[in-house]
């Protein structure tokens, strides 16, 4: 599925083209995944941080604002996921808790009173972005709030506004579900909601009923086809992950000889949406190599890297 050649020419390109972040989280997925490294991942991560305990200046690519945006610190959480799933370390986790805990009081100052977050700020229509966030319209809901709940409660955070969020997450679970129109990042956010939750008989109940779902998604590739969408290897990006289970096991199959073919002459992977400018594409082209990479040891060697 993937080779040692393939995995060179993939590390050549995300140390030649790769932000630092991701050189960094590069060489934890390699190996051997060092406390040090963490670290160095968790210190890049904070270049981005504005004083608000925000981030931004394009730590999603897609946005190149420098003010603070909910969907930076959702991507920042992601790749603090990876990291505790790769690094087991007492000083990592803290570090990790840190990081996350001074997000709190941005998110919460941006947040509506029942805890949901925009996923981005209009603001971000005075900057560099990608056409995707020209909508009139930055709605509140589960994508970005389900996944940043998540992820902050794996690092132990505890506040009014986690609380409420949480409480929103789970209604809006349930009423986007019933809803004929659910897009592919909204259900990613459901399904890392319902792997996070301590409520596990709810949560399978939810499952199931997105499980039924697939089939209607917007934006959504369940065999690999042309053009933007979400695929079951970005609901389960490990064999072993909590959603797996939503998908038959030929379409997990077709994605990943998809991506393993679809690695270009520079060893990088390319990205299927249009960035707003080169340095962008070049970051996500870096983002989504490592992510390709991890995926396919994943799957090739059967363990768990969350």
């Amino acid at each position: 599925m993937i080779t040692e050649e393939m995995i060179d020419r993939a590390g050549h390109f995300v140390i030649s083209n790769g932000r630092l972040v991701e050189r960094r989280l590069w060489q934890l997925v390699r190996g051997p995944a060092e406390p040090a490294i963490g670290h160095a991942v968790l210190a890049a991560l904070d270049g981005y941080r504005n004083p608000d305990g925000g981030l931004g200046h394009g730590l999603e690519a897609d946005v190149q604002a420098p003010d603070s945006q909910p969907v930076a610190v959702d991507f920042a959480l992601g790749v603090i996921d990876q990291v505790l799933d790769l690094v087991d370390d007492a000083e990592v986790r803290e570090h990790a808790r840190d990081f996350g805990a001074r997000t709190l009081p941005y998110l919460e100052a941006v947040a509506a009173p029942n805890g949901a977050l925009p996923i981005v700020l209009p603001t971000v229509k005075d900057h560099p972005h990608a056409e995707h966030w020209d909508s009139e319209a930055f709605p509140l809901g589960l994508n970005p709030t389900g996944g940043i709940v998540v992820r902050l409660r794996r690092l132990g955070l505890t506040s009014d506004w986690l609380n409420r969020a949480e409480a929103c997450c789970r209604t809006e679970v349930e009423r986007s579900l019933a809803e004929p129109d659910l897009g592919g990042h909204t259900a990613l956010n459901i399904a890392a909601f319902l792997a996070g939750s301590d409520d596990r008989g709810w949560a399978d109940e939810q499952f199931a009923v997105l499980a039924g779902r697939l089939d209607t998604l917007s934006h959504f590739h369940l065999y690999p086809g042309p053009g933007y969408g979400v695929t079951p290897l970005q609901f389960a990006s490990t064999p072993d992950a909590p959603a797996r289970g939503l998908f038959p096991d030929d379409p997990i199959a077709a994605h990943l000889r998809a991506l393993a073919e679809g690695q270009q002459e520079d060893g990088g992977w390319p990205i299927t949406w249009q960035p707003p400018g080169v340095v962008a594409e070049l970051a996500w082209r870096g983002v989504v190599t490592v992510d390709a990479v991890r995926t396919l040891l994943a799957y090739s060697s059967g363990r768990s890297d969350g």
